[in-house]
């Protein structure tokens, strides 16, 4: 068992606050770290060293923002049947896209798995053509349509809580423009897209690269955190460096006009990490909701989604369960275009 799976089993420890409980409400203060610091009785240097611990390690991805997907630009979910002996290297040649944050295997004839985002959807379909071309495989582009729970933490510590689940609303696909906005906002998300500098006044660091002050940075994250823009700003998690190794992407071929009550009973179910409503992409592809369950033994991530399914009585429809494999990449979101940078525990 490693350090970071002996952390998560004490609850009660420091150490698993600062990773659990700040997942989201994240001081907008000009020192952050030392409000965080002074309520667990540290000081701010070591809460500080300890995130880059984190960050070093890969157990936390950032701490930063967790934006809304379709307000900044275009994204969509993509699959590519590849031929297992070719598969590490198309996935490299996926995962060698900027634009690319997540990338996995999974047993299921298309078998890799990413998430593309991009400034808006004429960039986003080049994208794909352009992996298309590189691999010889055609892809599957599903994008979201309805969403239900999407990225409001992730609870380390196994509780059932009260869920927040979304009103149904229409995502922007690829065939989507990137929301207009002003240059200096946009430059600050861009560079807040890799992550909030992880030192003691960030906010006055942040704002020094895009040409605003302290109070202007603070006050712009504030506003989008307000508005919807961000949906959650704290420590984003690595689940699986944190000895959570078993996903299930579950999906279900569900009629157009049930989706929406059916995919909101579904987000409210504990364990349900996202849920939401995609496109079809027939005839290869005819499932329209899906959900993310993740969980430390693949035995017990499928006995909870038997479960749900079976208290929602889902399992009515056609409906499959893809496991993950190999993971060849993860990391936030870029939808807009920044000065090249290394990223974190890829």
């Amino acid at each position: 068992m490693s350090g970071m799976q002996r952390l998560l089993l004490d609850t009660q420890s420091v150490e698993f606050g600062l990773l659990n409980d700040w997942q989201r409400d994240f001081p907008l203060l000009s020192r952050p770290f030392d409000h965080i610091a002074s309520c667990v009785g540290w000081s701010e240097q070591r809460v500080i060293d300890l995130y880059l611990d984190w960050v070093t390690a890969g157990a936390v991805s950032r701490v930063g923002a967790v934006f809304a997907p379709g307000r900044l630009g275009a994204g969509a979910l993509v699959a590519l049947r590849v031929a297992p002996e070719r598969l590490e290297e198309v996935a490299a040649r996926v995962s060698a896209e900027t634009a690319v944050n997540h990338n996995y295997e999974r047993e299921h004839a298309f078998n890799l798995w990413f998430v593309a985002s991009a400034s808006d959807g004429l960039a986003l379909q080049a994208l794909v053509r352009r992996i298309e071309r590189d691999t010889g495989c055609s892809a599957l582009i599903l994008p979201m349509e309805e969403e239900f729970h999407i990225d409001l933490g992730f609870d380390l510590s196994g509780k059932a809580a009260t869920r927040r689940v979304q009103d149904g609303c229409r995502a922007h696909d690829e065939q989507d423009r990137a929301c207009a906005m002003p240059q200096l906002e946009r430059q600050l998300f861009a560079a807040l897209q890799a992550g909030l500098p992880i030192v003691s006044q960030p906010w006055a660091h942040l704002g020094r690269r895009v040409g605003l002050n302290e109070g202007m940075v603070i006050e712009t994250v504030a506003r989008a955190l307000e508005d919807g823009l961000i949906r959650r700003f704290g420590v984003v998690v690595r689940h699986r460096e944190l000895g959570i190794g078993s996903n299930a992407m579950c999906v279900w071929d569900i009629p157009d006009a049930l989706a929406g009550s059916l995919g909101r009973q579904l987000a409210a179910q504990p364990g349900v990490t996202l849920c939401y409503r995609r496109r079809r992409c027939l005839p290869h592809w005819r499932y329209n909701l899906f959900c993310m369950i993740h969980g430390s033994a693949r035995e017990a991530v499928q006995a909870q989604r038997d479960e749900m399914a079976r208290a929602i009585g889902l399992d009515r429809w056609p409906h499959a369960v893809l496991f993950s494999g190999r993971r060849f990449k993860q990391r936030g979101a870029r939808y807009l275009a920044t000065k090249p940078e290394r990223d974190h525990g890829e």
